[in-house]
């Protein structure tokens, strides 16, 4: 649970204790919307019943002397540095993690910043290995991840990119598009010999079924099996039932 916090003059927390679960800082945030002190945005948003406007922010408190002050790295009647790194538009306090401020995104990245570039059309931060080489999304980030809802622009956890250009925190499958979201081929391979080790019932043996693969988009016949029903196409397991069973004539 996130760090708790009282009203102004009572902080909630000893004097000196530094930073919370999510930042490492030496001082408080006074929040702007209920006057009310706590360490990090986070730590606010899950102690009330509103958000707190991090561009907002005009005054901490110094955790050491406990005066309240204007926004800035180090306090003023203690010099306590309040964080290795200071953004003075965000008022992010934290450690150093190579950390800078992205003007597009409007918020700091975790860098290092040259490791990164910024995506005008996806509105995003991307790795610089990934430049020329993935899918634009207009405004991708400007959406809650599809697995666990968490807004992806502001979130904390890393997104990862996928093949199809959407962004989500984990899962193996886009579930917008439904497209593999990574290189499954080891596991195609694994699911080949589950096949070929699992025969089906007398029955079944001579059933195919029209398939559509997510992730080449092409439309085969294959064998029904319960295991899985592989592509022809691009021999991915990652495919959808697209017509009802039938008995294969030329087998029976």
């Amino acid at each position: 649970m996130a760090a708790t916090a009282q009203e102004d003059g009572d902080r909630g927390q000893e004097r000196g204790q530094r930073g919370c679960e999510h930042y490492d800082r030496g001082c408080l945030l006074k929040a702007p919307c209920c006057d009310k002190l706590y360490t990090c945005r986070l730590c606010h948003d899950n102690n009330e019943d509103h958000q707190l406007d991090r561009f907002k922010v005009k005054e901490v408190q110094c955790i050491n002397c406990e005066k309240i002050q204007h926004a800035q790295q180090t306090c003023e009647e203690c010099s306590t540095l309040f964080g290795e790194y200071y953004c003075n538009i965000c008022h992010l306090f934290d450690k150093d993690k190579k950390q800078y401020h992205c003007e597009n995104c409007g918020i700091c990245r975790i860098g290092p910043k040259e490791d990164f570039f910024h995506c005008l059309k996806c509105n995003l931060c991307l790795a610089m290995n990934l430049q020329g080489k993935h899918k634009c999304i207009e405004n991708v980030s400007r959406q809650n991840c599809p697995i666990c809802l968490e807004d992806i622009h502001t979130s904390r956890v890393v997104a990862h990119v996928l093949p199809c250009g959407h962004l989500l925190h984990r899962g193996y499958r886009c579930p917008l598009c439904m497209h593999s979201a990574l290189d499954m081929t080891r596991y195609w391979r694994q699911l080949d010999d589950e096949v070929a080790q699992t025969p089906m019932p007398s029955e079944y043996q001579n059933m195919t079924v029209d398939i559509l693969c997510n992730d080449c988009n092409g439309r085969s016949t294959v064998q029904f099996h319960i295991l899985g029903m592989k592509c022809k196409i691009c021999e991915s397991y990652n495919t959808a039932q697209a017509g009802g069973r039938r008995i294969s004539l030329d087998q029976q």
